[in-house]
C-alpha cells in the first residue's frame, strides 16, 4: 500500500495539527484526537480508542459521523489508544505513518510513542512524530535529513549502542563514530545545507529534529 495514514492522538493537539493533514492519506483519530478533528469539521476515515477521556456526547457524535469506529473496553484493554491505531494502521501496510499528538503532558506515553517508530522501521514502515516543535524518527539504516522549518537536528541511540555513525552536511560531522546510551555527543547539530545524511553500521538511532 503506498499511501500515507496519518493518526492524530489524544497528547497535545492545537491548530498546527491542520498544517500536517493532506487529503491523499488515510485518517485515524484515537480516542480525544477523533473528537478535536471532528470540532474542526473533519471527519477521520477511522475512530478507535476506548473513548474514556472524552464525553457521551463527543462518542455519540463520533459514531454518527465517521465510516468506521472501533472501540474497546477500556479496564480489559492491554494497549494504548495510540498504540492501537499504529497498531492497525500497520495492518494497512502503508508507506508512511504520521503520529500527531503523540507528545504532551504524559512523558510515559511520549516515550512509548517514540517506541512506535521503532517498530514501524522493524516491520520497513517510515513513521514519525510530529507537534509545534518537533519531528522525531527512528533509522537503523542510512536516511537522508532535510532541514525544512527545523534549526537543530540531534541524535540519540535508542539501542544499548549504535555504530558506524557518519554525518555529512553537518556543522559538526562525525565519522565511523559510536554512540551509547548515556551520551549526549549527537545532541544540537546543524545542516549547513537544506539536506545532508546520516549512515550508520548497527542499532537504532532517534533523529529529533526541533525548532524553538
Amino acid at each position: 500500500m503506498n499511501s500515507t495514514i496519518i493518526i492524530v492522538t489524544g497528547g497535545t493537539l492545537g491548530d498546527w495539527v491542520l498544517r500536517h493533514l493532506s487529503e491523499d492519506a488515510i485518517l485515524i483519530g484515537a480516542d480525544s484526537g477523533a473528537a478535536f478533528l471532528l470540532d474542526r469539521g473533519i471527519i477521520p476515515n477511522v475512530a478507535i480508542g476506548d473513548f474514556d477521556s472524552i464525553t457521551d456526547e463527543e462518542i455519540a457524535r463520533i459514531r454518527k459521523a465517521c465510516p468506521s469506529v472501533i472501540s474497546c473496553d477500556p479496564v480489559d484493554k492491554d494497549y494504548t489508544d495510540t498504540e492501537m491505531a499504529f497498531q492497525y494502521a500497520m495492518t494497512m501496510q502503508p508507506r508512511e505513518i504520521v503520529l500527531l499528538g503523540a507528545m504532551g503532558t504524559r512523558f510515559d506515553h511520549t516515550l512509548a510513542n517514540v517506541h512506535l517508530l521503532a517498530l514501524a522501521d522493524e516491520n520497513g514502515i517510515e513513521a514519525k512524530i510530529i507537534d509545534e516543535h518537533n519531528e522525531i524518527r527512528v533509522i537503523s539504516s542510512a536516511s537522508a535529513i532535510q532541514r525544512g522549518s527545523y534549526n537543530t537536528i540531534s541524535l540519540l541511540p535508542l539501542s544499548q549502542e549504535v555504530t558506524g555513525i557518519t554525518l555529512s552536511g553537518f556543522q559538526y560531522p562525525l565519522q565511523d563514530a559510536t554512540l551509547t546510551v548515556g551520551q549526549s555527543l549527537g545532541i544540537s547539530n546543524v545542516l549547513l545545507e537544506q539536506s545532508g545524511t546520516v549512515q550508520l553500521s548497527s542499532g537504532r538511532l532517534i533523529v529529533i529534529q526541533s525548532r524553538d
